[in-house]
């Protein structure tokens, strides 16, 4: 073999080899979130234990079991995708759930039904008497999920659309607040 068919065969094992890596590496993420799953009432007080990303959390209750809590009616935009324009969003998102959340109480409302196709927790947070959903939506951190019609939902759309006509977060920016329309108009196609 010449030297450039070797080559592109170490260059193939190697992107095999990250492939492979990277891969389970998310896989065993996946597994350690959907284990985080014990069972909350309504009205019941947990803490941060971890921001997984912009829309979804790890509490516990006194300290116990830990349980992930995908924040009902929101969807941030992903922050691990590298040299994708909307990733420094999903991480402000990130970063403003961990600011907001952070060493302070929060409340739990369920929604009905409690779980969600990856058997994460459905709910609305609350620290104090503050909608930690509604707060990001406000902010322009994250956009209002409408797939799956909720409570709050018309709150939820008044305050996108205050956040969208006064540029904050994600809606300062016109390319990105391009793929938040888009992804949007895909959402209402889907409405049941």
């Amino acid at each position: 073999m010449d030297r450039s068919t070797v080559a592109y065969w170490i260059v193939i094992a190697a992107l095999f080899g990250a492939s492979a890596f990277f891969g389970l590496n998310v896989e065993h993420q996946r597994r350690n979130i959907q284990q985080a799953s014990g069972k909350f009432e309504n009205g019941d007080i947990v803490r941060l234990v971890k921001v997984v990303d912009g829309d979804t959390v790890v509490v516990s209750k006194d300290g116990k079991e830990n349980v992930t809590v995908r924040i009902l009616g929101i969807k941030s935009f992903e922050s691990k995708v590298e040299h994708d324009i909307v990733s420094p969003y999903g991480k402000a998102a990130e970063d403003a759930l961990k600011r907001i959340a952070e060493d302070k109480p929060m409340r739990v409302l369920l929604n009905s039904p409690p779980k969600d196709k990856y058997g994460r927790t459905l709910a609305t947070l609350f620290a104090g008497d503050q909608d930690l959903g509604l707060q990001l939506v406000n902010q322009g951190m994250v956009l209002v999920y409408t797939v799956y019609p909720f409570p709050a939902m018309q709150l939820y759309l008044r305050e996108q659309e205050e956040a969208r006509s006064g540029h904050r977060g994600l809606w300062a920016n016109s390319e990105v607040s391009g793929r938040a329309e888009a992804l949007i108009k895909e959402w209402q196609r889907n409405i049941p």
